[in-house]
């Protein structure tokens, strides 16, 4: 694996991880993970990178390796939609792939309604309602980090908590950062016209139902994975269901 930096919209540094050569494939990680833990730890960018892709995984924007900026005029609405239009800008991308798994697919689903045009496109982790319903969802993470501290075992905020910790979250920034988001109407969704994959662990309704997602779209398909919200990237299936759809 390789990294690299690149501007963001606003000249942020943020960072780029690839892996293999090929067929360009754009790979957005979640809220308060990495490239690192949600695409390389696991091994999923290597089985795509086996089947024939370049795997291009940045550090969203207060994330990983990424700038965190404090400064609110860095975080306006959709700042990370802006940064994947400036990431697919910096490479000169005309023919790609884009794949997000939760808050990636969200930011992928943004930057498409802006005018990004993937051959094709891979939503991981995501339901109808964490688009149309994002703003809650969103405030249950802003809860989360003001009671960051003292959160116990048994608070539905617990794994949230637990994660960051884990990750080493800088809370400033990504409280920030989860005020850009709104939420996405279901008639905004006709924008995204290629062919979709929506792929979620069998336990996995995090983000809402992932089959009305999939029948909202005008081109998409639903494929099951084992797993829940968090396990589904630990396991090969998720990688598997990825990389057999992008090659058909």
């Amino acid at each position: 694996m390789i990294t690299e930096f690149f501007p963001g919209f606003d000249g942020a540094r943020l960072a780029l991880h690839r892996m293999g050569t090929g067929r360009p494939l754009v790979m957005l990680h979640g809220l308060f993970s990495s490239a690192e833990m949600n695409w390389v730890k696991w091994g999923q960018a290597e089985l795509l990178a086996a089947a024939g892709f370049e795997c291009l995984m940045p550090d969203l924007r207060a994330h990983g390796h990424s700038a965190a900026p404090h400064d609110p005029a860095a975080y306006p609405d959709d700042v990370l939609a802006k940064d994947l239009a400036a990431l697919i800008a910096h490479l000169g991308l005309t023919d790609y792939d884009l794949c997000g798994f939760s808050l990636g697919a969200r930011t992928s689903v943004r930057a498409v309604i802006r005018g990004l045009r993937p051959r094709r496109l891979v939503l991981g982790g995501m339901g109808l309602q964490g688009l149309a319903g994002w703003t809650g969802r969103g405030a249950f993470f802003i809860d989360a980090i003001d009671r960051f501290d003292s959160v116990k075992h048994g608070d539905p905020a617990f794994p949230a908590v637990s994660f960051m910790k884990t990750m080493k979250v800088d809370r400033v920034a990504t409280r920030m950062l989860l005020g850009t988001f709104t939420d996405t109407p279901p008639e905004a969704l006709a924008a995204l016209s290629m062919r979709t994959l929506i792929v979620n662990g069998e336990q996995d309704r995090d983000n809402g139902d992932p089959q009305a997602l999939t029948d909202t779209l005008p081109d998409a398909v639903h494929v099951i994975v084992p797993g829940t919200h968090m396990s589904c990237v630990t396991k090969p299936d998720l990688g598997l269901a990825i990389r057999d759809f992008l090659l058909t």
